[in-house]
């Protein structure tokens, strides 16, 4: 994934145009390079990618890796739910 490659390109406190992703339904390792397209391509416009998961029902523990790794740092999540969370939380203290 390309990201990885643009740290600290657009820091989220620093950038006031965004742009808002809904991500619904399953997310899953197949669908990373598309969604991370959509992210890098936001940041190429000069705009904060925001991800908006309230409607996100299943995801694999890829995908959970892949939004706990870019959170605050890629991109912002402005909706949630609480499983996944909870789920993030969990992970972060093993």
């Amino acid at each position: 994934m390309n990201l990885r490659n643009f740290p600290e390109k657009f820091p989220a406190q620093k950038v006031s145009p965004t742009v808002t992703i809904r991500v619904s339904g399953r997310l899953a390792q197949g669908h990373l390079a598309c969604l991370d397209q959509l992210v890098v391509s936001a940041i190429d416009c000069g705009l904060w990618p925001l991800l908006d998961m309230v409607h996100l029902e299943e995801l694999d523990r890829v995908a959970l890796g892949y939004l706990m790794g870019g959170e605050g740092r890629d991109f912002g999540i402005v909706a949630c739910p609480n499983f996944i969370r909870e789920w993030m939380q969990h992970e972060k203290e093993r």
